[in-house]
């Protein structure tokens, strides 16, 4: 077949996305190939379709066994002759997807990079027909990258072993630096590099100071994505379980995922979220890299990511099916304090001073009231304008600033009249004048600045707290103990102004329900449509997603196609889709037409 009935018969689509083609016909060409392409960009489709254009079998090295599986299940759910070969398995399973492979049954094999240390599937490779390698998630290839890995710099023994194999290399993340140092390890040859925009116009992308503990800015914004799927992401393994926790005791369906589980546990979140039995997780960073999962609407951060390499990785998992999809960072600078602090334990290293400017950066980007996406793009070396409505501060009106000085120096004045011997809440409770046993038996209740802070509430002190932490004014020591700088001095002198964005001194009140990116389709015949695909893909023992998308059912619920030709025309859907799901689908779709 012509790649463009592989593309309609095998993939459903009518036409190629941007870039697409070139990197296939590049790829059949026998180049070696590196493209850098957003999450959703359609990279897999790059390398999945030259080889049903080739002779021989292909090699894809990806990092995780979830990311692989998924990509297995959904290969062989379009007809594609896929496998993995893991440590999931047993000897008799690899040795069934060896015996296909000597006998030209696979076209796709996926494998983990600690694989190709395994002398006998190296020797096994020596013995098939290979017609291209891909390198997926290339930037962990580059130790300038975020996510570097020692077993994927050894990749270069590709080259040297198999000198006349093409390799493919594909990553959603990647400064200048980075794709130099990934050709350079790779030793591709001059390799044609194919570099996309990183605007994802579906993306709404959202920052906010963290209030508090984030919580209630958090059930603001679920109010607006009621019944849809979402990832949390926060820093720790206790607070993955306690924000869980208080999302189920506040009616929302959520579980937490961190590496401290049992696997059992693991394995039946990771397999209830993509089979959309549970509609939020909770979880650390690990979470998410392996899930090929299109539906996600929203991810929220409810602490600041280290680099803004991890932030836009971890975003890019909303909205993968190119429909409206939303992110929300929250942030404080004791998130700043603490990241710092980790960086500060690392051994001395070019690497180390190379974490403290990536931190500066994410530090720059949270703060900013520039465009996001625009900010994003210029980090990645690409250059875009302005989204206009695609983030908090293009959509916004410009928020007035208000001189807080006086408020800056109360604050200043309570942690030096405390000898600067306490944390932030303390020194707060002194202003507010509260009458706690610990501030009783200090005698602090007859300091000059007990009681001068009434005026704000104790969550708009912690944000006027942030503010000089994030100007420099104060610093955390040892046990949390907030001291001035000179810049504070200064400030406390009065020879220094201080301002603030008047919104950070208030929580923003619930939004709307959106309306969704393709909002006329029929929502009750959406449901309904959801509905069968959720009973086949049980049925099947497969993640609803790998049935059709829900953009194929949002297209379904608008065009009502009642014939195979019809339905042939919807988005997502092939020959073989059709083949499996579709007769079942028009059973409905002719009752829903009635």
């Amino acid at each position: 077949m012509k790649k463009q009935e592989i593309l309609q018969n095998y993939f459903g689509h009518s036409s190629f996305r941007p870039l697409q083609e070139e990197v296939v016909d590049a790829i059949v060409a026998g180049e070696d190939v590196l493209m850098i392409l957003p999450t959703g960009g359609g990279k897999s489709l790059c390398y999945q379709l030259p080889t049903l254009l080739m002779e021989g079998v292909t090699v894809v090295i990806s990092p995780l066994l979830a990311l692989m599986h998924d990509q297995v299940v959904a290969l062989r759910a379009n007809g594609i002759a896929a496998a993995m070969l893991s440590s999931m398995q047993d000897m008799e399973e690899s040795r069934e997807i060896e015996q296909q492979l000597r006998a030209g049954e696979i076209k796709l094999l996926y494998v983990a990079p600690e694989r190709l240390k395994n002398s006998y599937f190296f020797n096994l490779l020596h013995e098939l027909p290979l017609n291209f390698f891909v390198v997926d998630e290339a930037h962990c290839v580059s130790e300038w990258g975020h996510e570097f890995r020692e077993d994927y710099r050894k990749l270069s023994l590709l080259k040297e072993t198999f000198a006349t194999t093409p390799i493919a290399a594909f990553t959603a993340t990647a400064t200048h630096a980075v794709e130099q140092d990934i050709a350079s390890q790779l030793q591709l040859e001059t390799p044609k590099r194919v570099r996309g925009s990183l605007f994802r116009e579906n993306l709404m992308i959202g920052v906010q100071h963290r209030i508090k503990d984030g919580r209630a800015q958090l059930m603001s914004f679920l109010g607006a994505h009621e019944g849809e799927s979402g990832i949390i992401y926060t820093l720790s393994r206790k607070s993955t379980e306690a924000i869980a926790g208080y999302l189920r005791s506040r009616g929302v369906e959520a579980r937490a995922y961190h590496a401290g589980l049992p696997t059992e546990e693991k394995n039946s979140t990771f397999a209830d979220f993509v089979a959309d039995r549970v509609q939020i997780v909770v979880a650390t960073i690990a979470f998410g890299m392996g899930i090929d999962k299109s539906n996600i609407r929203f991810v929220v951060h409810m602490t600041l990511p280290k680099t803004l390499e991890n932030f836009y990785q971890e975003i890019g998992r909303a909205g993968r099916d190119g429909l409206e999809a939303e992110t929300l960072l929250l942030f404080s600078a004791a998130d700043i304090v603490q990241q710092k602090s980790f960086i500060d334990d690392l051994p001395e290293s070019p690497y180390k001073a190379h974490a403290y400017n990536k931190l500066e950066q994410m530090v720059r980007f949270a703060n900013s009231e520039a465009c996001r996406h625009q900010a994003i793009a210029s980090y990645f070396d690409d250059r875009i304008e302005a989204c206009g409505t695609r983030c908090d501060n293009c959509s916004m009106p410009e928020s007035s600033k208000i001189d807080i000085t006086d408020a800056a120096r109360k604050l200043l004045s309570a942690i030096y009249r405390t000898q600067q011997r306490f944390g932030l809440h303390y020194v707060i409770d002194v202003l507010r004048g509260s009458r706690e046993q610990r501030i009783l038996e200090n005698g602090h209740d007859a300091l000059s600045v007990y009681g001068i802070g009434e005026t704000y509430s104790k969550a708009q002190w912690l944000t006027i707290g942030d503010r000089l932490l994030e100007l420099g004014a104060v610093t955390i020591g040892e046990f949390k103990v907030y001291c001035l700088t000179p810049s504070g001095t200064e400030i406390l002198k009065g020879s220094k102004k201080v301002d603030l964005k008047e919104e950070r001194l208030s929580i923003r009140k619930t939004v709307k329900k959106k309306e969704d990116f393709s909002a006329d389709y029929d929502t009750e015949r959406f449901e309904k449509l959801r509905l069968l695909r959720t009973e086949m893909a049980q049925a099947q023992g497969v993640p609803p997603y790998i049935i059709f998308s829900d953009k194929t059912l949002k297209d379904m619920s608008v065009k009502l196609p009642q014939s195979k030709e019809a339905m042939l025309e919807v988005h997502g859907i092939g020959e073989v889709k059709y083949e499996r799901y579709g007769e079942q689908f028009l059973v409905l779709l002719r009752e829903l037409s009635i």
